[in-house]
């Protein structure tokens, strides 16, 4: 737990940047933020009394939606640009748990099957036979 007195900078999801900020820090018109809200760009923290509130994720997710717009990308491609990359991030993160399963189930499987040194008994030994070397005598009913 932060000591008391001590300013802790505010973490990256945490919504503490008023809209005029947040539109300076991403370079973007107050009312471009509002509209990006509208289209379901970007969903702001909101205050008790309604006040919007940002995140640097967010702001940082306002600059890239300005990058996308400036380079000619209207609003739904960009929408559907971000969607296609949470995708993506997703699948990935999916795949690498996946592939550390696999890895896990491979070890469990190696150690299961792995040569285990015979018990130790007090029974006499008995010779058996080497696999393999075991006949079977068949005979058919007349």
């Amino acid at each position: 737990m932060p000591e008391r007195g001590r300013f802790q900078p505010p973490g990256q999801d945490e919504a503490v940047y008023v809209i005029s900020v947040a539109a300076e820090l991403s370079g973007l018109h107050p009312q471009t933020l509002r509209t990006y809200e509208r289209v379901g760009l970007i969903t702001p923290g909101r205050t008790g009394g309604g006040g919007r509130r940002y995140s640097y994720r967010d702001i940082e997710r306002l600059r890239e939606i300005a990058d996308l717009t400036a380079s000619g990308i209207g609003i739904e491609g960009v929408k559907r640009i971000l969607d296609l990359e949470n995708a993506v991030s997703a699948l990935r993160a999916r795949n690498a748990e996946l592939a550390e399963e696999l890895e896990a189930t491979r070890e469990a499987l190696r150690q299961a099957t792995a040569p285990r040194p015979a018990p130790r008994s007090n029974l006499p030994a008995l010779p058996s036979a080497p696999v393999g070397q075991a006949v079977v005598v068949w005979r058919r009913r007349p």
